[in-house]
């Protein structure tokens, strides 16, 4: 374990958001919640004005109107949050050799691999406030919130803490004390079933988890999960930061407009599913041996079922056969509101034997049309959307409907702008080719960034 509190966890405030915020000058200071603006949307992030009425990420975003109806409801942006992101990841960079990003919007920092030791809390403190005011330049104004400690357990724990804009250093040996206040969930891999668990046995702080022997606590959880808390929550954790991330899995998913009753026209879904993400996969030179299928259910219970192959494999006739098994072992009698068709345990090699070439052929896989949803007819604005007109200059979509749309025409470096109403038609009004259209539903900002749902429990 490190003696200084070397590791800075770096955490941008409410991204998306206040990106949002940063080029729209009349929504600083305002609620703003970015992310699905359908009926089965999905919030990824609100502003912390927007989180004062209850709003959060992974909220349906018709609770969240219900909650704060005069927010802005924004479509992402997410080719903009990606050059906002690469220029906070330079600042980090340029700090230390040895950065861990985790998503747009995070990473860790090794101050060890910059040269830096013997590190007092106030050195630490000076570093970091210095990194966000380095932040703060290159990013246009958006902040960010630092914890730094001894592990990347501690930091990340630590830069929830003080948010927005703040700074937590733990110092070296007040580890276990830090944490045993704390309610059990803050340990990583510890969710909604495992506290449960946890809970029936009395511990529902990380200090009564300290209490437990590894034995007890195995005997509540099983053996690798248990001892992996053990370690936990004395804040031993020796993972150390690596500057290259594995991809862990390729994914497709989809929200629907209506809840899905039919299991041919899933499953016609679900092979198309099973093509992209085997585009992706070939696009990445990658295979992977377990396919897995997400179902979302009416209630939002989520389920998700795995099979794992002999070998690694891109093929979407195979990935499609198994998704097709896993789909028919699932109980769709509510109606599936979210269907989704991944692939992990990645290799950089195929397993070419899986199948037979006369297999192959006997089976290939048949994309049927499906029908046309109301969600891609709509070829029109979006909320947030960026355009520009020759006489007013470039804005974004206030809204639009009924054959109108209507702009905000303002920038980040412009005052709050005057707002305009055009056909939707219009030949003079232009989409700034910066953006793609929202989805459906859309994850946190952590999600979004690396195109994969955190595990369900």
């Amino acid at each position: 374990m490190r003696t200084d509190p070397s590791i800075l966890h770096v955490d941008l405030d409410a991204f998306f958001a206040a990106v949002e915020q940063r080029d729209k000058p009349s929504l600083r200071g305002k609620p703003v919640v970015v992310g699905g603006i359908g009926l089965r949307g999905v919030v990824s992030t609100a502003s912390y004005e927007a989180r004062k009425y209850g709003v959060r990420s992974a909220m349906s975003t018709a609770e969240a109107r219900s909650r704060c109806p005069h927010a802005a409801y924004l479509g992402t942006r997410f080719e903009v949050y990606r050059e906002t992101s690469q220029a906070v990841m330079a600042q980090m960079r340029a700090l230390s050799p040895l950065v861990e990003p985790l998503s747009l919007d995070e990473a860790f920092v090794d101050l060890a691999a910059a040269g830096l030791s013997n590190l007092t809390v106030e050195d630490v403190q000076a570093i970091s406030e210095d990194l966000k005011a380095a932040i703060k330049e290159a990013s246009g104004g958006l902040t960010a919130s630092v914890g730094a400690g001894t592990s990347k357990l501690i930091a990340k724990i630590a830069s929830d803490l003080d948010k927005p804009d703040g700074v937590v250093v733990v110092p070296a040996g007040t580890e276990a004390e830090f944490l045993a206040p704390m309610q059990v969930t803050v340990i990583p891999g510890v969710g909604p079933a495992t506290a449960q668990r946890l809970s029936m046995a009395g511990v529902r702080t990380v200090g009564d988890l300290q209490q437990l022997d590894e034995d007890e606590l195995i005997r509540q959880v099983g053996s690798a999960h248990g001892s992996s808390l053990h370690r936990l929550a004395t804040a031993s954790d020796d993972r150390p930061v690596v500057s290259d991330r594995e991809t862990k899995s390729i994914s497709i998913e989809d929200t629907f407009e209506t809840d899905i009753i039919d299991r041919s026209l899933l499953a016609a879904i679900g092979d198309r599913m099973a093509h992209r993400v085997s585009e992706r996969l070939q696009k990445a030179q990658l295979s992977g041996r377990t396919v897995t299928v997400k179902t979302r259910m009416h209630d939002f219970t989520t389920h998700t079922r795995s099979s794992t192959l002999a070998g690694p494999t891109d093929d979407p006739r195979v990935i499609a056969r198994v998704a097709r098994r896993l789909l028919e072992d699932s109980d769709i009698s509510g109606g599936i509101r979210l269907l989704g068709v991944g692939v992990s345990s990645l290799a950089d090699w195929i397993q070419d034997d899986l199948f037979t070439e006369s297999e192959h052929a006997e089976a290939p896989l048949e994309l049927v049309d499906l029908p046309e949803r109301p969600r891609e007819r709509q070829v029109g604005y979006y909320p947030g959307q960026d355009v520009a007109h020759p006489e007013y200059g470039q804005g974004w979509v206030w809204g639009s409907g009924r054959g109108r749309v209507t702009v905000r025409f303002e920038t980040a470096s412009t005052p709050a702008g005057p707002v305009r109403t055009f056909a939707i038609d219009d030949p003079a009004l232009t989409k700034v080719v910066t953006t793609k259209p929202p989805p459906d539903e859309v994850g946190g900002d952590k999600d979004a960034a690396n195109g994969q749902d955190g595990p369900d429990e």
